[in-house]
């Protein structure tokens, strides 16, 4: 390329000048580039939450409009609570599901009874309960004072009203993979990992308590998703071997803080079903939450994260029940 005599004369008066803003443009173009990519790397260090309550949210809004269909049908779902004792966690929980019901229109009976009450008395309830047309669903609210048997009192909630799944009958065809009403909370976490297209098949999956409300049925979900699970509890030797090699692990023992960064494997999906209180009195999970949220890929908060989908799951299951 020719330069004109003129043209040639400027950039060799304006050499400096022209030296001095090329320098300047690099400067703010490769710091540019330093910022984005140090943006980058602290996003690929953050795990991404799963939003339980917004999933939840949305699972509510589709079945408000499940539920206007059914009354569209003259049926109007019902769902029955019976609370034994004074159990502050459990009017607490109880509250929290009669709002749910009110929100979707869904109906709702109490029946609020006495420490005192007899193995006999509740066994009528039920039974009452279940006979009842109206009726859809009846939960029994855990735990239940010592002198009752909460396991007769389950076997005794009908299948096709055990909205909990804590019945023998739902529980044996959930081993089996056969339709039936799923325990909320591992209903919920299931719900949670495939709303944010997690892939369940073949992964390992560890499942850390083997408690019959979520433990036992978590692992079984995870089972019929085709997962590899282990199941981990208090005699559980070589704990952090096994939760190193987790691409997902769900905690659900009831220790604050218990799960911490050296026991997670990195870029693994943590599920934290653990709602405690730490020393501050403040609401925390199963997981160290700010230490294992820069190791993992996914993460549930507490609270926001399963809470809010075991409520939703058990709406679902009113739902279905009333069909």
């Amino acid at each position: 390329m020719k330069i004109s005599a003129p043209l040639f004369l400027w950039i060799k008066k304006n050499e400096l000048f022209l030296q001095n803003t090329t320098i300047i443009f690099k400067k703010i173009y490769f710091n540019d580039i330093i910022r984005k990519n140090r943006g980058k790397e602290c996003l690929k260090n953050m795990a991404v939450i799963l939003d339980g309550k917004e999933v939840a949210r949305k699972t509510r809004e589709n079945l408000k409009s499940k539920v206007e269909e059914l009354k569209k049908k003259n049926i109007f779902p019902k769902l029955a609570v019976i609370m034994v004792g004074e159990d502050g966690a459990s009017k607490i929980y109880v509250k929290n599901k009669s709002k749910a019901c009110e929100e979707l229109g869904i109906q709702y009976e109490e029946f609020l009874l006495g420490d005192d009450i007899t193995q006999k008395q509740l066994l009528d309830l039920i039974n009452t309960l279940n006979n009842r047309k109206d009726i859809h669903g009846i939960l029994l609210q855990s735990p239940i004072p010592k002198h009752l048997d909460i396991n007769e009192a389950f076997r005794t909630i009908s299948p096709e009203k055990d909205v909990d799944g804590f019945n023998p009958v739902s529980v044996g065809k959930l081993v089996l993979g056969q339709e039936t009403f799923i325990s909320c909370t591992p209903f919920g976490v299931i719900k949670l990992l495939e709303e944010y297209n997690i892939k369940i098949e073949g992964k390992n999956a560890v499942v850390l308590g083997r408690s019959n409300i979520v433990g036992k049925p978590m692992l079984q979900c995870l089972l019929n998703k085709h997962a590899t699970v282990t199941i981990c509890h208090s005699k559980t030797e070589n704990l952090k071997e096994i939760t190193k090699k987790a691409d997902i692990l769900v905690s659900a023992i009831g220790k604050p803080k218990f799960v911490t960064k050296d026991m997670v494997k990195e870029n693994a999906i943590v599920i934290d079903v653990g709602i405690n209180r730490n020393e501050q009195g403040k609401v925390c999970g199963d997981v160290d939450f700010e230490e294992v949220k820069n190791i993992a890929s996914y993460i549930t908060p507490v609270p926001g994260g399963v809470g809010p989908m075991t409520v939703a799951m058990l709406m679902t299951n009113i739902v279905k029940a009333a069909k």
